[in-house]
């Protein structure tokens, strides 16, 4: 078993880079998960290797999971990835059955995401000190996040050449490599090109980041850690006291467009959702500002 695993978890991974284009990230995410469960296979005692396991010794791991102190969301990401892995072995022949298409993730109550208000959003904008170079970035930064709805990642790799100014939109690559054209309005447009033209001109890029917009002094792309804290400083400069962090801007951009009136399919495509029932969240926050705001203002609640 311990020869033949860790080149089980490298042709699987191979198969998931090619097949799937799925993320540097989503890739270790599975090894781990795959790790664990091996893991798990070998505290148990069984000599069982991977490719043996069954359902029972399935479920046995998600009990396992549960008694590690794991909460429901991660243990269906990790259900996700055993599936994953389960279903290249079918493909690939490796094994007849699949021990894992009878598993139920467990159930999870849908948390609503954090949203910022307009106000604090500008409150947190305002609170952005200009002086220095960074700030003129920070600025673009926040103004991209809300005025686009971007993920972290596509922050990252938004380019120049992929920003059309004259049409008003930006070229985007998100999950899976999937690429989409998000509009962009006038203002987030004008401090985007403040920051281009006259702070990251003076900046030497890394050769491989020559296109890239946000780069840090050193010429490198802006690290998905340094995003948090730019964001985490600027709520405590701004006295936002909710706990946010960057995707905090992509909820606020789909809560606030749906709440303006958007149709939710056009909020979708904006996204880059690959499904509406993922949209259809915000929907959830919209109906509970709606009843917040009679609680609060309705005669017969007084």
């Amino acid at each position: 078993m311990q020869d033949t695993q860790p080149k089980l978890v490298k042709e699987f991974s191979r198969f998931l880079s090619l097949e799937k284009s799925l993320s540097k990230n989503t890739l270790l995410a599975y090894a781990h998960d795959i790790a664990l469960l091996h893991q798990y296979a070998e505290g148990t005692g069984n000599g069982k290797s991977l490719t043996s396991l069954t359902a029972t010794d399935l479920k046995g791991f998600l009990i396992y999971l549960c008694d590690l102190g794991i909460s429901a969301t991660s243990q269906a990401r990790i259900l996700s990835g055993i599936k994953a892995f389960y279903k290249y072995l079918i493909i690939e022949e490796i094994i007849p059955v699949d021990p894992s298409q009878l598993l139920e993730s467990p159930k999870l109550g849908r948390k609503l995401p954090v949203v910022l208000s307009v106000d604090e959003i500008n409150a947190m904008m305002a609170a952005i000190d200009l002086s220095g170079p960074t700030g003129q970035r920070n600025k673009a930064i926040i103004e991209v996040l809300y005025g686009c709805g971007l993920r972290v990642s596509e922050l990252n790799s938004l380019k120049i050449s992929h920003i059309y100014k004259k049409e008003g939109f930006i070229r985007v690559f998100g999950k899976g490599n999937k690429e989409r054209l998000v509009p962009i309005g006038n203002e987030t447009l004008k401090q985007l090109f403040i920051f281009i033209d006259e702070i990251r001109v003076h900046l030497t890029p890394k050769k491989d980041k020559v296109d890239h917009v946000f780069i840090s002094e050193r010429g490198s792309v802006l690290s998905r850690q340094m995003i948090f804290i730019i964001v985490k400083n600027l709520a405590k400069a701004a006295g936002v006291k909710k706990q946010i962090s960057p995707h905090t801007f992509r909820h606020s951009f789909a809560t606030h467009l749906l709440e303006g009136g958007a149709d939710l399919r056009a909020v979708q495509q904006m996204l880059g959702h690959a499904s509406i029932t993922t949209t259809e969240i915000y929907t959830h926050i919209d109906r509970e500002y709606l009843r917040e705001t009679i609680l609060n203002f309705h005669p017969r609640n007084k």
